[in-house]
């Protein structure tokens, strides 16, 4: 009886009550193309002028391929805990919880990135806003609109989505319309901002800004985080997954296109940092393009309450699994009585990100280094050894032409990691090296912490 008392109870499950389109809203809210539109893709526009099309089609391959391998280890595992699953029950334990480790980084300080540069959209429309307060407003009231219900929270995501598609349309029409060149030679000849003017892009310049369209694209695989409230998650996740990539490039590529294309001075507007703002304003005037910026910071804002869901779920995953020990494994897997969300989990998470909110961006992003390579990494390695070794056999959804899918992806992954550690001057060397401190820490907290508590299992909850 004494065991029984000192055994903590098992945490109450997350409540099914998601469809395939309360999770797409959730992850393309996550994806947020208006901000990867606006704040993400100029800086691609600066490293590769109209090259960054050239970029789009590659990591839009490069993603495909990665959603294929999602859509098939989610389906095998829909569990709240995501990549980590996966390469646990294929590669092992260590290996699995080196992912968690590496996610860990990747998924707290998105929170405090994407709010600190709310107030960087707004100032066209409210000059001199303060970044850090504004940032940590927007962290607090995301935090506890993420503790509601999670079908409340789909929909409330899902009207905050329309607003963002719009202003992503009013930027491909107004490109579109009156176009002052074609398409065709930006795959032709393609020309990127110099010194001294236009000049032709290089395969260089293409490479790194393929790695920057790679995490403008990035986001479709969080549907995983929301397997565990998914109806018939196992047969229907794969859908949600590969809709939500599908979705992203198109609300992406358009508006790129339609910028370039309906760009009155090329080279002005490829080294601009506001340059589809300033497209709006020039064809729309000043009303509509604070209108559009209005948008944005809708996207932006939602994207803040769609991640805070996940990333809440993710450590719920963790703790189930006793990652962290007592009291954090249950105040991590405590659910709210009413709402029936990782509630304690949410708050814990916007307290940390309201807290990164005084770090700056440049640092925020430093530290979170480039984990997205070593998880897409992973879970290649993981769809390969779950073929073989016939533990995805289970899965209801099988990606087409195996092995195309996970071999592509490494390849892809090694150009990536190669252009980030030759790019010293803009951080990416600095983040790669804080990627190999996450993969050592993590290995070192499960092999002198994990491992002389016993054996760490990863649970997969029945349906």
């Amino acid at each position: 009886m004494l065991n029984d008392q000192l055994t903590p109870e098992p945490p109450s499950r997350l409540v099914r009550s998601l469809g395939v389109f309360g999770v797409l809203f959730l992850t393309l809210s996550v994806t947020t193309p208006a901000s990867s539109v606006f704040v993400i893709i100029p800086g691609m526009l600066q490293v590769a002028g109209t090259g960054a099309i050239w970029a789009l089609i590659l990591a839009g391959i490069v993603c495909i391929a990665t959603a294929f391998i999602y859509a098939e280890l989610s389906s095998a595992w829909p569990v709240a805990g995501g990549e980590y699953v996966a390469v646990a029950h294929t590669l092992g334990p260590l290996a699995g919880f080196v992912m968690l480790g590496v996610n860990v980084f990747n998924n707290i300080f998105f929170v405090p990135v994407a709010a600190l540069g709310i107030s960087a959209v707004l100032s066209t429309i409210v000059p001199g806003l303060p970044q850090v307060p504004v940032a940590i407003a927007v962290v607090i009231g995301a935090t506890f609109i993420a503790i509601l219900r999670i079908r409340i929270n789909a929909w409330m995501t899902g009207i905050f989505l329309l607003f963002e598609v719009l202003a992503l349309i009013v930027v491909a029409v107004l490109g579109f319309h009156g176009a002052a060149r074609s398409a065709a030679e930006f795959l032709t000849a393609p020309v990127m901002p110099s010194p001294a003017g236009l000049v032709p892009t290089t395969l260089t310049q293409i490479g790194l800004a393929t790695s920057i369209a790679i995490f403008a694209l990035n986001g479709y695989g969080s549907a995983v985080y929301f397997g565990e409230e998914m109806h018939d998650a196992s047969r229907s996740i794969s859908r949600a997954i590969l809709a939500a990539l599908v979705l992203t490039v198109l609300l992406e590529v358009l508006p790129v296109l339609g910028g370039l294309m309906g760009a009155g001075d090329l080279a002005a507007f490829l080294s601009a940092d506001d340059p589809f703002g300033l497209l709006v304003a020039a064809r729309g005037g000043d009303t509509l393009a604070g209108w559009v910026a209005i948008g944005v910071v809708i996207a932006i804002v939602n994207a803040v309450i769609a991640w805070v869901l996940a990333c809440a779920r993710f450590f719920y995953g963790t703790a189930r699994d006793g990652s962290w020990g007592r009291p954090l494994d249950r105040w991590l897997t405590t659910l709210h009585p009413r709402f029936g969300s990782p509630w304690i989990g949410t708050l814990l998470i916007g307290a940390i990100g309201v807290a990164c909110c005084f770090l700056s961006i440049q640092l925020l992003l430093i530290l979170s280094g480039t984990g997205l390579i070593v998880i897409y990494a992973g879970i290649c390695v993981a769809a390969i050894v779950g073929r073989r070794t016939g533990r995805t056999a289970h899965a209801h959804y099988r990606m087409p032409f195996y092995p195309v899918a996970p071999v592509l992806t490494l390849v892809a992954l090694a150009g990536v990691a190669w252009a980030s550690w030759i790019d010293v001057e803009e951080g990416g060397r600095a983040a790669l090296i804080m990627t190999g401190v996450q993969i050592a820490l993590s290995a070192g907290y499960y092999w002198f912490v994990l491992r002389r508590r016993g054996n760490w299992e990863v649970q997969i909850p029945s349906a």
